[in-house]
């Protein structure tokens, strides 16, 4: 599956017909550049200084020429006025009367999904179907935060207490990278976001499989880290469908172990990288908001091998 990750490879309409304003502001802003800096040129060349020739004669007034700079800027800027109206409308049309697809809510530092419809809670990577106009509304729990995944369109601020919108239609699958834009703390840089392309007969398959409560532990090893769990106040932050875990302060864990990710990006979902975020979150993402809970090697090992069975 491909990644994308650039707004000069955009995968929906609304990344498209932003791609398509940028370029024509570049080539205008392009040709600006050149006529400027050849009539520069023009003028260092014709009427540079030379030994014994005459002082340059002076113009009080041309009001041709001042007519021209004027009604040249005027038309091009209602030209890029128009067009830009235009790209606002085709990239961000009204959303009355309609509820979201999917909620994100942003947090210090990741993102927490809900899919409305099926009652799906997941973090830090969006999956949806291709092809499809879905409406996202965007909020935030603590601090200004800003969606932005390059491919797939517009950047979109999630504001404590005022939710905002964004149209998201992506037309091919792929895993398509974002971040967080707007700076939001220590550990900014690592609240990355990926959404997953899909097509429609996968995605409905993921909402299936995700809405299914977590998997009972089926060895002896992830039995005692269940317990271990409850017991270590992880239950207090998380939530794990089908158990006594509800908290809502950290991410949803019923299927962590089938995400690609750690952290919000800071590390690739494996065995040996879920360890080290529980033995010392702190070393890997300082700031975050889960606590070294001190565990020891042992308590490590069984945690793990209860996550990891929560495919």
């Amino acid at each position: 599956m491909e990644t994308a990750t650039s707004v000069l490879d955009p995968a929906s309409p609304q990344g498209r017909e932003i791609l398509g304003l940028f370029w024509v502001v570049l080539g205008i802003t392009g040709v600006i550049f050149l006529v400027v800096t050849s009539l520069v040129i023009y003028v260092v060349v014709r009427y540079r200084h030379r030994p014994g020739g005459p002082a340059p004669s002076q113009t009080d007034e041309n009001v041709a020429l001042e007519v021209l700079w004027t009604v040249i800027p005027l038309v091009i800027l209602s030209v890029l006025f128009v067009l830009t109206v235009r790209v606002m409308h085709q990239v961000d049309p009204q959303a009355k009367d309609r509820d979201p697809d999917l909620v994100i809510v942003a947090h210090q530092w990741w993102w927490e999904l809900h899919y409305p419809k099926s009652g799906v809670v997941s973090a830090n990577e969006v999956h949806v179907p291709v092809n499809t106009k879905l409406l996202l509304e965007l909020e935030s729990a603590d601090v200004v935060h800003d969606f932005w995944v390059p491919a797939l369109g517009k950047k979109v601020d999630a504001i404590p207490g005022h939710p905002n919108t964004l149209w998201l239609n992506v037309d091919r699958p792929g895993v398509f990278l974002g971040t967080c834009d707007e700076f939001c703390g220590a550990e900014h840089a690592w609240m990355r976001i990926r959404v997953v392309g899909q097509p429609k007969d996968e995605f409905e398959a993921w909402v299936a499989h995700e809405a299914l409560p977590a998997a009972q532990p089926s060895s002896p090893d992830a039995l005692r880290g269940a317990e271990l769990f409850n017991q270590k106040t992880c239950a207090s932050c998380h939530a794990i469908g089908g158990t006594s875990a509800n908290a809502r302060i950290g991410p949803d864990l019923t299927h962590v172990a089938g995400r690609e990710t750690l952290g919000s990006g800071v590390l690739e979902n494996t065995p040996a990288n879920l360890a080290r975020w529980i033995a010392d979150p702190q070393s890997i993402k300082p700031g975050c908001d889960m606590p070294d809970l001190h565990l020891d090697r042992s308590e490590v090992e069984l945690v793990t091998a209860y996550l990891e069975e929560l495919k």
